[in-house]
């Protein structure tokens, strides 16, 4: 029977358990250069701090709205990473972010066997809310780089 579904939403607030898992905001420990994570979102947000600020190490470690909450507390004058700081938003921003999500999917079969079984669906990153316009990571890009992963993975096996 071939799947019914034509989209599955990577969100928290998705319907599909496939797309809650594979969201940023799921407590999903994964290591990026040597650090380690509770989730994406708390990477995304820690990111946001300078090095120095105790706030950066607190956001490693949480993850949803907890990880989100401190982030807001950010200037968004930049990203730190490796003792650089990238111009918020930008393309580099974005390519840290990228380099993260593909090292927490590489690190759980789980999460890798979720996203191939959403077979041919489009990607989609539907919140229910209108996104940030200072968002370091759009939807449509994720998006993209969730069904660039899935094709990668879908190849190899």
């Amino acid at each position: 029977m071939p799947d019914e579904t034509t989209h599955v939403n990577i969100a928290s607030t998705s319907d599909d358990w496939r797309g809650r898992a594979l969201s940023n905001f799921a407590l999903s420990p994964f290591v990026f250069d040597g650090v380690l994570f509770a989730s994406i979102e708390g990477f995304i947000q820690g990111i946001k701090f300078p090095e120095s600020d105790p706030r950066r190490q607190q956001a490693f470690h949480l993850a949803g709205w907890d990880a989100k909450r401190i982030g807001a507390q950010a200037e968004r004058r930049g990203a730190y990473w490796q003792g650089q700081c990238l111009v918020y938003g930008s393309v580099a921003h974005q390519q840290v972010i990228e380099a993260a999500i593909r090292a927490r999917m590489a690190q759980s079969t789980g999460l890798q066997e979720a996203l191939v079984s959403t077979a041919d669906a489009v990607i989609i990153h539907d919140t229910g809310q209108p996104e940030s316009t200072t968002t370091s990571l759009p939807g449509t890009v994720f998006c993209r780089l969730m069904t660039a992963i899935r094709d990668e993975l879908r190849r190899t096996v």
